[in-house]
């Protein structure tokens, strides 16, 4: 049996209106029943001390806000995230691929994660919420959940099947 849970990464400023919903979500997640088994942080940026924590998690779910002019406001994506591997130095936008990359490359190990998103468009000072980012706030949790949901649901799985071994060959 593992003792490794999903991690919940929320981050973005909550004083600049949209960018503040991975914190709104972070909150609304650790009011949720669904995510008692589920690690949840927000923070105001990605560091690289994340990188710790990371290697602890059966799975990472990066939330955060995503300003693409093309894309209409709280519209919901989910992305894998892969290890950015030409990382470089490090400077004050470090991303999603780069600490995966720095979990792999301290300890030698980082976990499947992916990236939720909203499309936003205003990161006004003092603003809160616009209405459709506001509105897509509920299904970014439910999102949430699901992934996390089919993580944990993957671990029991295997769990049984490897106790379900065992007792095969306990009984050979």
């Amino acid at each position: 049996m593992t003792d490794r849970r999903p991690l919940v990464i929320a981050y973005g400023n909550r004083l600049r209106g949209d960018d503040a919903v991975g914190w709104v979500v972070a909150d609304a997640l650790r009011d949720d029943v669904r995510m008692d088994l589920v690690d949840v942080v927000a923070v105001h940026q990605l560091t690289p001390d994340l990188a710790n924590e990371v290697t602890k998690a059966s799975r990472v779910v990066f939330v955060d806000a995503r300003l693409d002019p093309t894309l209409a406001p709280g519209v919901v994506a989910v992305d894998a995230v892969l290890p950015q591997r030409d990382a470089g130095s490090m400077t004050h936008d470090v991303g999603a691929g780069t600490i995966l990359s720095l979990a792999e490359a301290l300890y030698g190990v980082h976990p499947p994660a992916v990236a939720v998103t909203v499309a936003i468009r205003s990161v006004e000072p003092g603003a809160d919420l616009s209405g459709a980012v506001g509105a897509s706030v509920s299904h970014l949790v439910d999102t949430v959940v699901r992934l996390c949901a089919e993580t944990s649901d993957a671990a029991e799985t295997s769990d049984a099947a490897e106790t379900s071994d065992a007792a095969e060959t306990t009984d050979a």
